[in-house]
């Protein structure tokens, strides 16, 4: 008699305690439920011939294929024997070879088919597996198994250590059958609305489905499943931020905010005005605002970020702006106090009567500047308080936070942002931006629990931006884009060259070990990305780095003359400071920097931009990094140069070369990103916690909402879920895992 198992039974009842660990450490997976919800990466029909000829180096396969040719010889350099067997479809070939210290019948016969798997390997031109995982396929095997293969598909199972495929199907069988009950989260009324299997016969269509079986159906439950349970999540959040109670923030009519508008050397555009008057009606309001901000690049974010801190201080309440870099976070406190004037000196000589004070707080100051700005925010004398991760710092107080505004919200987590917001004595109101457009699914499912503003129009002014692919291969190419930045310096403009690592100083500077600015350049573009993020394979030559490119380029011909800095996420704060101060100022005509100048840096005379190795860049990124230059009098130049791009890489190059619409970027962008971890810290990359949706996907798209619209329904009549315990324990279960990764992660 088989052994019962549920979901929560441990996999190393299962399997072997070595399997188990392997099944753990390289999958995640502890328990039956987490077997069962490891699905194949693909399926072979067993009566069917793998085309051997599309087979890759380096790839994990499972293959169908006749033995065509046996041998066993000993082995020249050590004791025992090889055995070698070449197996085809017809048209090309493949090699099993095995070793052993005995001679011995691995059962392999001319004209026998079997199943074989393993990874792909060459010895000098013939491509082979080495100690496949194998399953015969005649007349020795059972009855039962042979019909079993007669009718049912193979499923390929991504592999890992001393767990193979062959393994994973037969332990998944094992399970399917030994299963007491195969636990059910979604209401049977959603089910049957949605027309979803069950999900029991969705884990035995996926992990055994027949020959003539569509497992589509079953992994659309999946999708779902997943789906819903985070809807649900987000359900949650956001009827506990509208069960939540705050203080009324109304400016005054002759006060801070209003002093500002006058002061305004521009018009705001009809999406600047429309959106802050709902900002400004929500922070009237007695519930916390939690809202998103996005906009294109360039499209005035910032001015109705400040306009709703500055209603905030004028009734009597703080404001904290969180930035991703010390960089982006000194060009916010430099822009904000440049934009108020005397109103950024409030208690200081020559400040208006109506102005507050503007602190900066990041982890580098020194220790007198620091106490300073940690004293103007528990005292209340800075009404506005910018800073990096420093101000999520237990030690940091506030007298009164009202507002926590969040830029770039795409390199923060949910974590994050509600670390900052228990700051405040009453729950603060919450505005998070992003410059990365978002399609409607990631909305849907990283910010579902969030209200949406959108702010399409640019500002009056703002210039063209032409992007060209450089290819450095051609001398005559590279020459002409040093010319081009010698011009644009010649007409009293500026230059950006960004550099995908730093590279080590070639003048004794010292640099810090900090780099929590910056991930040297790199975003998790493409799929051809190996480890860390460096597309696997062979280099052409080394990675651009900040310093190397320097010295080159004081000895172009075309830039001799010109003034040159380099800024990095390594530099100390004070150094950052200073160079961004003179670049500001016009004091240096090239800045040569890694994408710490990715985000809010604004320099309108800034007009041409040279990004190296941009093949190392993803599509959001480098239209991020265009957005620096065109914003002011005159149009943009943007230089996207590479060296031996793999395709798809040249694809995304193409795609950012083709358009400014950074919507349309995103989706592209969407695709070879992924969505991220949607509840943790990581939102964007390889490390999603996202298993089965997938955002770029359209059918995706009216999944999540169709599974938003009937979360948020049960959430409706069952708000703590106390009718639906197994559909409660699925969404603990997930908020667990996050919780635990993200504390993992530090």
């Amino acid at each position: 008699m088989l052994a019962a198992y549920t979901e929560d039974t441990p996999l190393r009842r299962v399997v072997k305690p070595a399997q188990a660990e392997a099944l753990a450490k390289n999958k995640g997976l502890h328990t039956v439920g987490d077997l069962l919800e490891f699905v194949p990466r693909g399926y072979l029909p067993p009566n069917q011939l793998t085309d051997l000829g599309e087979l890759r180096d380096g790839e994990e396969v499972m293959v169908v294929a006749e033995v065509a040719q046996v041998s066993v010889v000993p082995m020249r350099q050590r004791r025992g024997f090889r055995c070698t067997a070449i197996v085809t479809d017809g048209r090309a070939e493949l090699d099993l070879t095995f070793f052993s210290r005995h001679r011995y019948d691995f059962g392999l016969r001319p004209g026998i088919w079997g199943v074989f798997a393993g990874t792909v390997t060459r010895y000098g031109t013939r491509r082979q597996l080495t100690h496949p995982e194998m399953e015969l396929l005649d007349e020795s095997m059972s009855a039962e198994r042979a019909d079993y293969l007669r009718t049912h598909q193979v499923p390929v199972y991504s592999a890992t250590g001393r767990v193979t495929s062959f393994v994973l199907r037969q332990t998944t069988s094992l399970v399917l059958d030994c299963v007491e009950e195969v636990r059910e989260p979604l209401p049977r009324a959603v089910r049957e609305r949605r027309g979803l299997l069950a999900r029991g016969d969705a884990l035995e269509l996926i992990h055994r489905p027949r020959l003539q079986d569509d497992v589509r159906p079953g992994m659309r439950r999946l999708r779902y499943d997943e789906a819903f349970v985070l809807q649900t999540i987000l359900g949650q959040r956001r009827r506990a931020a509208q069960a939540l109670h705050t203080s009324a923030r109304m400016p005054r009519a002759d006060g801070l905010l209003a002093a500002f508008d006058a002061r305004l050397p521009f018009e705001l555009t009809a999406g600047q005005r429309e959106v802050g008057d709902t900002i400004a009606a929500e922070l009237a309001a007695d519930r916390p605002m939690h809202r998103l901000l996005q906009g294109e690049v360039g499209s005035g974010k910032t001015v109705v970020a400040l306009r709703a801190m500055l209603a905030v201080v004028d009734a009597g309440g703080q404001a904290a702006l969180l930035a991703p870099t010390e960089v982006l976070a000194a060009q916010h406190h430099r822009s904000i106090s440049a934009l108020l004037g005397d109103l950024a000196m409030g208690g200081m000589l020559g400040g208006s009567d109506l102005g507050t004070k503007v602190a900066l707080l990041t982890g580098s100051q020194s220790t007198p500047t620091r106490r300073s700005a940690l004293n103007d925010a528990v005292t209340g004398d800075a009404g506005i308080v910018v800073g990096t991760h420093a101000l999520i710092q237990k030690h940091v107080t506030f007298f009164d936070l009202a507002l926590v505004v969040v830029d770039e919200q795409h390199r923060f987590g949910v974590e994050q942002r509600d670390a900052l917001r228990e700051k405040g004595k009453t729950p603060p109101h919450l505005l998070v931006m992003t410059a990365t457009p978002i399609p409607r699914t990631v909305a849907m499912t990283v910010f579902g629990d969030m209200e949406t503003a959108t702010l399409t129009e640019l500002p009056a002014g703002r210039q063209p931006i032409t992007t060209h692919v450089v290819d450095e291969a051609k001398p005559g190419w590279v020459e002409r884009t040093w010319a081009r930045v010698a011009e644009e310096v010649g007409l009293g403009h500026q230059a950006y060259v960004v550099c995908p690592k730093i590279g080590d100083p070639t003048d004794g500077t010292t640099l810090t070990a900090d780099t929590s600015d910056e991930d040297d350049g790199w975003d998790g573009a493409g799929d051809e990305a190996g480890e860390g993020g460096i597309p696997a394979g062979p280099q052409p030559r080394p990675l651009a780095g900040v310093y190397a490119v320097h010295d080159r380029l004081r000895s172009e011909p075309a830039l001799a003359g010109l003034r040159t800095a380099v800024l990095h996420g390594r530099l100390d704060a004070d150094a950052k400071d200073r160079v961004m101060t003179a670049f500001a100022r016009g004091e240096v005509d090239v800045l040569i920097a890694t994408t710490v100048i990715e985000v809010g840096v604004d320099v309108p005379n800034a007009t041409v931009m040279v990004v190296m190795d941009a093949q190392q860049f993803g599509i959001s990124q480098l239209h991020q990094l265009r957005g620096r230059i065109g914003r002011g009098s005159a149009p943009g130049l943007c230089l996207l140069m590479t060296t031996a791009p793999t395709p798809t890489a040249a694809a995304r190059l193409d795609a950012v070369a083709a358009t400014t619409d950074g919507f349309e970027l995103s989706r592209l962008d969407l695709a070879s990103r992924r969505e991220g971890d949607v509840l943790g810290s990581r939102q964007s990359g390889r490390g999603s916690s996202v298993r089965f949706l997938r955002m770029g996907n359209r059918d995706d798209e009216e999944l999540i909402a169709a599974a938003r619209e009937d979360a948020f329904a049960v959430l409706a009549d069952d708000p703590d879920l106390a009718e639906h315990p197994i559909l409660r324990a699925r969404v603990a279960a997930r908020l667990d895992d996050e919780q635990a990764a993200y504390l993992e992660r530090g």
